[in-house]
């Protein structure tokens, strides 16, 4: 098979197809009007380029027959894509992309009772990142996993709510903003990764050192690499979500501190201008005092 042939399609999505493209063109407009490093380019384009190699080219199959392929799959698209990407800051340049003609539609939108309903609730950070570990422990249950293996539309669900919670995980963790306007105070985001990643750190381990066959749907599907012992597929899976995933997140708490040291060395400043803005009507009141 040659590496071309790897980047072939599995299961062909028109969806997922018409996302990337959106946003690909979206971003590229916005690139030729909003000023942004080649570094925030770079790291966009490699993000999306992940996204695209996991859930659109061969390794989809293997994927679906080889346990450890599955949880890098779920690696990139839970961890490595999303970081990489949302480590860009892609939303004011996919903003700048919008035609004009739509922008005030977008604004007035923003400001519905539904729109701000709908974001209170869905970018709660409780609820990010509950939805960023349960996305990952529940698909993780055998019995649940043996289903969606064998269904294409809770295998697609599986893979995309993957994506979607890392996405906004990833972009709560590394907002670069005070509270408010960010939803989540700087120390949070940077104790974050320590509460998300532990049960997935439990969970990686019990299916690194169990002894028994948790996933036999990929022997009944047939398993890519035969020479592989299913027991060491599974502990080969559960590394890969025990170790490298934990790096990511401890990678992402590092991020998110390096922006609370420079939040709290600017707060100083911040204060000295205000005292300074009202430093003139200071001294008349101590007078009227007197």
């Amino acid at each position: 098979m040659s590496v071309i042939s790897l980047l072939d399609p599995w299961e062909p999505s028109p969806a997922f197809v018409a996302v990337v493209l959106v946003t690909a063109v979206l971003y590229a407009r916005g690139a030729r009007r909003a000023p942004v490093t080649i570094a925030r380019q770079a790291a966009f384009w490699t993000g999306l380029v992940l996204f695209y190699l996991a859930l659109h080219t061969r390794l989809d199959y293997y994927a679906e027959h080889q346990f450890f392929v599955h949880r890098l799959q779920h690696l990139v698209l839970h961890h490595l894509a999303p970081l990489v990407l949302m480590a860009s800051y892609p939303g004011s340049v996919l903003r700048a992309g919008l035609p004009f003609a739509w922008r005030p539609a977008l604004r007035r939108w923003q400001r519905s009772a539904s729109a701000r309903l709908a974001a209170a609730t869905l970018l709660n950070p409780t609820v990010i990142s509950l939805a960023f570990v349960v996305s990952v422990v529940l698909w993780l249950v055998p019995s649940v996993q043996f289903v969606a293996m064998l269904d294409w539309r809770l295998y697609t669900l599986m893979n995309w709510s993957v994506a979607v919670s890392g996405l906004a995980y990833w972009w709560m963790l590394l907002d670069h903003r005070r509270a408010p306007p960010s939803r989540t105070r700087p120390g949070l985001r940077v104790l974050s990764p320590v509460i998300t990643m532990t049960p997935q750190i439990l969970v990686g381990a019990i299916i690194t050192f169990s002894s028994q066959d948790l996933y036999p749907i990929f022997t009944l599907c047939g398993r890519a690499f035969t020479s592989i012992p299913p027991v060491l597929d599974q502990s080969l899976g559960g590394l890969i979500m025990w170790v490298p995933a934990a790096v990511l997140e401890s990678i992402g708490a590092m991020m998110a501190l390096r922006h609370m040291m420079r939040l709290s060395e600017s707060a100083p400043t911040t204060i000295s201008r205000v005292r300074r803005s009202t430093g003139s009507a200071t001294p008349t009141l101590e007078a009227s005092s007197r």
